[in-house]
C-alpha cells in the first residue's frame, strides 16, 4: 500500500517562489512552448522557411518527449498546443505558405479563450481541473485566474493576427539595423515580445492571486 508523500516547503523554496513563482512542470511547459520557436527563427533565418518549419516539427516532437520523460504523464494543455503546431506546420510544408504556422496562434489563442469561456459558463473550469494538484485556490480564484487568461488570450490573438497582416513574407523589413523577411519578424515579436510579456503576466497573476490560496493539507 502506497502513501502519499508531502514534501515540507522550506526557507529556501518559500524566497525562491517570492521571485520565480513557476515549478519545473510549468517552466518545461514554457519551455516547449518558446524553445521550437527560437529554434524555426535561427533555421529559417539561415536556411529559409521550409527547413525552419522542419526545425520547428522536430524540436516540438522532442519537447512531448521530454516532458513525457519527465512527468511520464501527458501534459495536457502543453500536448495540444504542440499537436496543433505541428498539423499547421504540416500544412506549411505541404503548401510552402509560412501562412498556416503563423495563422496557428490566431486560431488556436482564439478558441482557447472561447473554450475556457464557455466552461467558466457551464460551471467546469479548465484551469482548476489540469492545475489544481499545482495551485489550491478557492473556486472565485479559479475564476478570476480563468477569466484573466482567456482575455489574455483573445490580446495576443489580436496581436499576432496584426503582425501577421502587416509584414509579408515576399517583403523585407529592416529591423535594428538587420533585413528581416515577415516571417523572422513574426518570430521575432513572438520571441521578444510576446514571451517576456507572457512571462511577465503569468508572474503577476500568480503573485495576484496569493489572496485566494488555501491552505496546504496538514502534515501528519
Amino acid at each position: 500500500m502506497t502513501q502519499d508523500v508531502n514534501v515540507r516547503t522550506t526557507p529556501a523554496m518559500q524566497a525562491r517562489k517570492g521571485w520565480y513563482p513557476f515549478n519545473a512542470e510549468q517552466t518545461i511547459n514554457i519551455l516547449s512552448e518558446f524553445g521550437p520557436l527560437v529554434t524555426m527563427f535561427v533555421v529559417n533565418a539561415v536556411a529559409g522557411i521550409e527547413a525552419g518549419t522542419w526545425a520547428l516539427i522536430v524540436t516540438t516532437l522532442m519537447a512531448i518527449g521530454v516532458m513525457f520523460y519527465m512527468f511520464h504523464r501527458p501534459p495536457i494543455f502543453p500536448l495540444i498546443a504542440s499537436s496543433v503546431t505541428i498539423a499547421f506546420g504540416t500544412l506549411t510544408l505541404l503548401t510552402g505558405d509560412p501562412m498556416w504556422v503563423q495563422i496557428k496562434v490566431t486560431i488556436f489563442n482564439a478558441l482557447f479563450a472561447v473554450f475556457l469561456i464557455g466552461g467558466l459558463f457551464v460551471k467546469h473550469n479548465f484551469f482548476q481541473y489540469v492545475f489544481e494538484k499545482t495551485f489550491r485556490y478557492t473556486d472565485e480564484g479559479w475564476n478570476k485566474f480563468t477569466w484573466s487568461f482567456a482575455f489574455f488570450f483573445i490580446l495576443t490573438a489580436i496581436a499576432n493576427e496584426y503582425v501577421r497582416r502587416t509584414f509579408h513574407d515576399d517583403q523585407s523589413y529592416l529591423l535594428m539595423g538587420y533585413e528581416m523577411s515577415g516571417v523572422n519578424v513574426w518570430i521575432l515579436f513572438k520571441i521578444a515580445i510576446v514571451l517576456p510579456v507572457s512571462g511577465l503576466y503569468a508572474w503577476v497573476l500568480t503573485r495576484l492571486m496569493q489572496k485566494y490560496r488555501l491552505p496546504d493539507p496538514a502534515h501528519d
